[in-house]
């Protein structure tokens, strides 16, 4: 496999190929672009990249100081099976502005034994708490 980049650089997302991709994931299919602009400004973009070229995307959101929200996490077809999830994972873990973050979350409905490797738990304490409400409200 070719060395593997992760950049924090968000003018080095291809940003028409990751948000088309979160369109077509089962927890994105809501988005649009300007969603995906919106929420990307908003967090801590990871890029992976192979000779300069995008493979992997994934961000965390929150206040940077206390808690973080780790979402969007996906490695393109063709590019999976390589650790690359692991490397996103891992780079916004350690990111420096993220380095006081206690409390770190997630949503996951098929990769669980991923995030469990960096001690990710289901939330099953019952102070976990979530409100759903439909864009338009």
């Amino acid at each position: 496999m070719q060395d593997v980049e992760i950049s924090f650089d968000p003018a080095r997302i291809d940003f028409e190929r990751t948000s088309s991709l979160i369109r077509k994931s089962y927890w994105g299919g809501q988005r649009t672009g300007a969603m995906d602009r919106r929420a990307f400004a908003n967090s801590v973009c990871a890029i992976a990249l192979i000779g300069g070229e995008q493979v992997g995307f994934a961000r965390a959101s929150g206040d940077r100081t206390c808690f973080a929200r780790i979402s969007d996490i996906m490695v393109w077809p063709g590019f999976r099976g390589l650790g690359i999830g692991k490397m996103l994972v891992e780079a916004l873990l350690g990111h420096e502005e993220l380095a006081s973050v206690t409390v770190w979350t997630l949503n996951t409905g098929d990769a669980h034994s991923l995030y469990e490797r960096y001690g990710f738990k289901p939330c099953v304490d019952g102070h976990e708490m979530r409100l759903d409400r439909s864009a338009s409200e």
